[in-house]
């Protein structure tokens, strides 16, 4: 009975085991694929999504996650959701928030034991951790990101001998570019898997860069296979990210044969345009099929696309994809469109996956008006009629050019010849005036303009229509505005314009008027009319400007041409303005610098410099300068110089005025002495022996040297501590100086320069110099009574504060130890003089420095020499 027990007993055991290790397998197979994504919600912190797609029959079911965040953190992703897919998968979403201490990049992940069993290119899979990965990378120069999602799950089987496409659907929110590749799936850590191999094909297995289309042309064997697929992130040429999908693809023997859908085309189209067009798929074994689609378009707002069923027999299957397209959709890359045909057979279901992009393009502006103003030009274009731009790209080149804008190409290239020059702000803004950055256009050149819309993501809409147009000297043009005398009261100015050439007398067929206003300061904006001129023929071309004050301003003049036929008043074109010539003189030792002020619609290519001879009483030119600075040198301190300049320019357009000359103020000035000295350069020397400080300085531009009456020499011993002044020499050839700072020759010096004026110059680059290191143990001491070398003592600087001196004997047992820095050891141990031998210590030296107390160590051997018996007597310092 009890052997029958027993056998029975055995029985139940086995089978409880062999239950055990089917569970167990179960449990440890399950993962079949996964990917990390994640929202940026502010500066540092992120939602991440872990989406997993695991084998609906295994009783492995993880209701949580474990994180590894890249920073040396972890968390728990706990499960949000789940949804069973065909082919007996299973849809798992964890969610979780991570905040980051700062920028960087972050890689991101996810691991779990249970890979699934006999996957054939990765070795022993059943025992390989499956992991997925996601680089993040926090950098406030690119601005927020969120990556791509994915939303086409690879759950498809693949049949031997047929091609296998998989395509993840990834949609960017934020417009970023998308590339795709090949990696290699990972173990545990994210790391790559050893020995692993990208499945057999027939003729090849590769992923398209640009599709993200995962092609298998065509699998070999049939079987369970991984492979894994970067999704990588661009934005202005950097990557910016990367998401890594593992997949695995189960490969059947079948007479099934997949479905296969039309042709599908990519286009272009402008935002507001309709996309409207049936898709369908055939099977060749009369299957009944399904289409579906997935992209971000179906889920875009305010303007979702549809895909919608048509028809469906044995064999064929339509849909009709539709999309009315809005300004809000318009970005730089183009939009992806995933469809896939699944058939449904008795053996196998098979599936089929095509795609196609449509880019939308914002449509172009048009251009109504483009008209000269003055110096400047002024475009006019029709509302753009949508809130989802911000403003407006202005584009110029001169002449017309022959670019026609291609259907698919928003902005404008560089090779169309057009350089952009302005951007305003506003979606309902519609005009500009181009002011050439405040500097005026040519006149009689043609210029050429485009514009082009800006949306709110950056993304140009397609270019404008072009206008072409040209300034006319139809207004008064100023050639002269040039100081006549100089004085606080009763200076003049001499203003002249040309006579209009080009004026329309239609519009304006006078009589007319000029008005001549003035403001103080060239870049002066407070206008006051100071005269009008009436006149039939316009003829009328100058005007001397008397009684101001033309010794401590200059002044800007406005000349505005007006038609004044009685009913018919206005302001033809725009004003013209020139400023007079001023002449800022700074005195200097032995010199004067000059500053010029001008604000001209010309060009100055030279300004020549005068000044006065006492003896002549005429202004000799004295140089020539095309800067708007000048110095005049070799001048005598304390004498008073006179001066002025003259400039030269013209208009740059051919036919325009040029050689036109105009006179600054008369200035006069005394050269003083208020510069200091050139600054000396120095070095610092150590005589450790002598207990002094070398210090050499020397100035090596004989003119500077010239000017030096004397040197200041400045010490501090420490670091931290402030400068004070060591000593004063009064020889200009001296340069240099022995500093005996005592027992410390540490310190830190600086040298400047002074002339006779007290005009000190900079301190010269601080130099210091360590106190020279000396700390010295004795070798040999004979501790015998005799009171000759009775006591080790260690030699000194007396910059020593304390150190940490420990000897001992051949044993390693402590003898002695101080913190005394000359150490005073009397050679006995326990009250008695220790056996005669070598000795071993360690010492710790801390020294004060320039820099603090700073610390370092010693370590030797003491050899003792004694008697036995002998006593050692402490001596009175």
């Amino acid at each position: 009975m009890r052997s029958i027990v027993k056998t029975l007993y055995t029985k139940i055991i086995l089978i409880v085991a062999l239950l055990l290790t089917c569970f167990g397998n179960a449990w440890a197979t399950h993962n079949r694929a996964g990917e990390i994504t994640y929202v940026q919600l502010s500066d540092l912190t992120f939602e991440i999504t872990i989406t997993t797609y695991t084998y609906t029959l295994s009783y492995a079911d993880r209701d949580e996650l474990e994180v590894e965040w890249g920073d040396n953190s972890t968390s728990v992703a706990p499960r949000n959701s789940y949804v069973f897919l065909p082919n007996y998968y299973k849809r798992n979403i964890y969610k979780t928030t991570h905040t980051y201490p700062g920028p960087g990049v972050y890689k991101i992940v996810v691991q779990d034991p249970n890979r699934n069993a006999d996957v054939i290119n990765i070795p022993n899979s059943v025992n390989v951790v499956f992991s997925i990965t996601t680089t993040l990378i926090v950098n406030p120069s690119i601005g927020r990101n969120s990556t791509p999602v994915l939303l086409n799950p690879p759950y498809d089987k693949a049949a031997r001998g047929h091609v296998f496409i998989h395509n993840p659907g990834a949609y960017d929110p934020d417009g970023d570019s998308l590339s795709y590749a090949l990696t290699t799936c990972t173990r545990e850590d994210g790391k790559p898997i050893e020995n692993y191999t990208l499945p057999p094909a027939t003729e090849y297995i590769r992923v398209d860069a640009l599709t993200g289309d995962l092609v298998w042309r065509t699998p070999r064997d049939t079987g369970a296979y991984n492979v894994a697929m970067e999704i990588q992130e661009w934005r202005y040429g950097k990557k910016i990210g990367v998401v890594v999908r593992d997949i695995q693809i189960n490969v059947y023997d079948t007479d099934n044969k997949p479905p296969v859908i039309g042709p599908l085309s990519s286009r272009c189209v402008e935002a507001g345009s309709v996309v409207d067009f049936l898709v369908s798929a055939t099977d060749p074994n009369n299957d009944l099929l399904r289409l579906s689609s997935t992209s971000g378009i179906y889920s875009l707002d305010p303007c979702r696309a549809t895909f919608t069923k048509v028809d469906s027999v044995e064999g064929f299957y339509s849909s009709r994809f539709r999309w009315e397209t809005c300004y809000e959709a318009v970005r730089n890359q183009p939009y992806d469109i995933i469809i896939k045909a699944d058939d449904y057979n008795s053996d196998q279901n098979l599936s089929d996956i095509d795609n196609f992009q449509i880019k939308v393009l914002g449509p172009s502006p048009v251009l109504t008006g483009l008209s000269p103003a003055g110096k400047f030009m002024r475009l006019e274009w029709n509302d753009y009629g949508t809130d989802a731009i911000m403003g407006f790209n202005i584009y110029r080149r001169e002449g017309s050019s022959s670019f026609t804008p291609d259907t698919c190409m928003p902005g404008i290239p560089a090779s169309a010849g057009y350089e952009k020059v302005g951007y305003i702000e506003g979606n309902s803004t519609v005009s500009y005036l181009d002011t050439n950055s405040g500097e005026g256009l040519e006149f009689n050149k043609e210029y050429s303009y485009r514009i082009t819309a800006v949306f709110k993501n950056l993304a140009e809409s397609k270019a404008s229509n072009e206008l072409v147009s040209s300034l006319v000297s139809g207004i008064p043009l100023i050639t002269n505005v040039s100081v006549r005398s100089t004085s606080a009261t009763n200076g003049s100015i001499v203003i002249r314009w040309r006579r209009p050439d080009r004026l329309d007398t239609i519009p304006a067929p006078g009589p007319w008027e000029y008005i001549i206003s003035r403001a103080d300061g060239v870049t002066g904006t407070n206008y006051t009319r100071i005269r009008t001129i009436s006149t039939s023929t316009l003829n009328e071309t100058s005007h001397v400007d008397t009684l101001i004050n033309t010794v401590d301003r200059g002044y800007i003049y406005r000349i505005e041409l007006y038609n004044n036929t009685p009913g018919n008043r206005f302001l033809i074109g725009e004003p013209g303005y020139a400023s007079s010539l001023y002449l800022t003189a700074n005195p200097g030792d032995r010199k004067v610098r000059f500053v010029i002020s001008r604000n001209v619609p010309w060009v100055n290519t030279r300004y020549d410099f005068f000044r006065l001879n006492r003896t002549t009483m005429a202004y000799d030119s004295i140089g020539t300068s095309n800067i708007l600075e000048f110095t005049d040198t070799g001048l005598v301190n304390g004498t008073e110089y006179c001066y002025m300049v003259r400039s030269t320019g013209g208009y740059a357009s051919a036919g325009m005025p040029g050689n036109l000359l105009n006179f600054s103020q008369r200035t006069c000035v005394i050269p003083v002495d208020n510069e200091a000295p050139c600054q000396p350069a120095i070095t610092v020397t150590s005589q450790c022996d002598s207990l002094y400080n070398n210090v050499r300085w020397s100035i090596t531009d004989q003119d500077c040297l010239d000017d030096v009456a004397g040197y200041n020499i400045y010490y501090k011993l420490l670091t931290e501590e402030p400068m004070s002044l060591l000593t004063v020499i009064n020889d200009r050839n001296t340069f240099s100086y022995k500093h005996y700072p005592g027992e410390i020759v540490s310190g830190c010096y600086a040298v400047s320069a002074f002339d006779e004026m007290g005009n000190e110059s900079l301190k010269s680059v601080m130099i210091c110099v360590d106190s020279c290191n000396f700390y010295e143990i004795p070798n040999v001491f004979t501790p015998n009574g005799d009171d000759i070398n009775d006591w080790l003592r260690a030699k000194t600087s007396g910059l020593v504060e304390k150190v940490d001196f420990k000897l001992f004997n051949r044993y390693g047992v402590l003898i002695f130890q101080t913190d005394e820095p000359r150490i005073n050891w009397d050679g006995t141990y326990n009250g008695k003089i220790v056996s005669p031998g070598v000795y071993f210590y360690q010492c710790d030296v801390f020294e004060r420095r320039i820099t603090g107390l700073e610390q370092f160590h010693l370590s030797g051997f003491v050899h003792v020499i004694t008697e036995k018996g002998a006593t050692v007597t402490r001596p009175d310092y």
